[in-house]
């Protein structure tokens, strides 16, 4: 399968030197073609593609800021595809939240994303710390590896839909008073009895947050399924997690953040997490805010949950809606379409 490679032209000649080289030993032996200007990504549904984002010291790039500007204008234009994500700087900083913006823009525009689909080079590269020292190389030898290992999945892999599958649906908010939950009502009555679904209330006193046990600990409880802290992730989460096919997080926006509980629900996965990857789980969410916000707690959940967890990104995964007072979400111009539009969605990602 051919990879089309969108890298974005770099601000300042030469910067893209070390992004060039990683993308040279990623796609070697491979079809590849390589878009550099926003206004180049036409006829591309369907197609698997590898962002490649050069950013400097500033974390900026002005052409992709282009290429942002046409993704949020077009919401069809990358609709059915299949991507990526190779960033690199020559900073601590930046390169995940110029990925997360990215990834979202691109999703919204109907872009599915792999799970961890993010390969980014800082400019020490010691993020690949651990990765090197697995592979018995240096940090390079560990970068290029990742960049490898990302576009074999990106050609090869395929989201897959299992026999019977199972919604397991995550929220943190009360059923009289939470216009997410009234949303989610609506959506699971459009699923028509298609799925199994599951729906756990993570509330105040059901969850402690993870605490950072060390590695060792952390991997021996999780390799006999529990976690040190036990409690409803232990006895319930953790069992509805490795059943399902897809995860439903309800999300109210409070203060442009993700809930505690919710949160939590993400740090404690980390257990689980070091025994299994959740590649063949699709991420969803309905996300309410109260006046605007609501990418922000979008790019939360791409960030904690496929790029660091692994769970599948289907294209337009999450429903964003702005309302405020109880019930309000119902009664908002054209919300009927899109709860129709967000049901046909989970179907069709997760039903053969």
């Amino acid at each position: 399968m051919s990879l089309i490679v969108i890298e974005p032209y770099p601000d300042v000649p030469g910067e893209d030197a070390r992004l060039d080289e990683i993308l040279h030993h990623a796609l070697e032996g491979r079809q590849a073609r390589t878009l550099r200007r926003a206004e180049d990504l036409d006829g591309l549904s369907g197609q698997r593609l590898l962002f490649a984002l050069p950013l400097g010291d500033t974390g900026t790039n002005t052409e992709s800021v282009r290429l942002l500007a046409r993704l949020r204008r077009e919401p069809w234009l990358l609709e059915g595809c299949t991507a990526g994500l190779i960033v690199d700087g020559t900073t601590p900083l930046y390169t995940k939240s110029a990925a997360a913006e990215l990834t979202l823009a691109a999703n919204l525009a109907g872009c599915a994303f792999l799970g961890r689909p993010l390969v980014e080079g800082t400019g020490s590269l010691t993020n690949f710390k651990v990765q090197a020292r697995q592979l018995n190389t240096d940090f390079p030898g560990a970068y290029r590896a990742a960049a490898r290992e990302l576009a074999d999945r990106l050609e090869e892999e395929a989201f897959p839909k299992p026999e019977k599958p199972e919604l397991l649906v995550l929220h943190a908010s009360s059923h009289h008073t939470s216009n997410t939950l009234a949303l989610w009502e609506e959506v699971n009555s459009r699923l028509g009895g298609a799925f199994t679904v599951t729906e756990i209330g993570l509330r105040n006193g059901t969850l402690f947050d993870c605490s950072g046990c060390p590695y060792t600990m952390c991997l021996h409880f999780g390799e006999r399924g529990g976690c040190f802290y036990g409690g409803v992730m232990q006895d319930e989460v953790y069992p509805a997690v490795r059943r399902c096919a897809g995860v439903v997080m309800l999300c109210p926006n409070y203060n442009d953040a993700l809930s505690a509980n919710l949160t939590a629900f993400i740090n404690r996965l980390t257990a689980l997490f070091r025994q299994t990857r959740f590649y063949d789980k699709a991420l969803f969410s309905i996300v309410v805010s109260g006046y605007s916000g609501g990418d922000i707690v979008a790019r939360q959940l791409i960030a904690g949950l496929n790029m660091n967890k692994s769970f599948f990104l289907p294209g337009r995964f999450s429903m964003l809606e702005t309302a405020n007072d109880p019930g309000e979400a119902l009664a908002l111009p054209g919300i009927a379409d899109r709860l129709d539009e967000f049901a046909a969605r989970i179907r069709a990602t997760l039903l053969n």
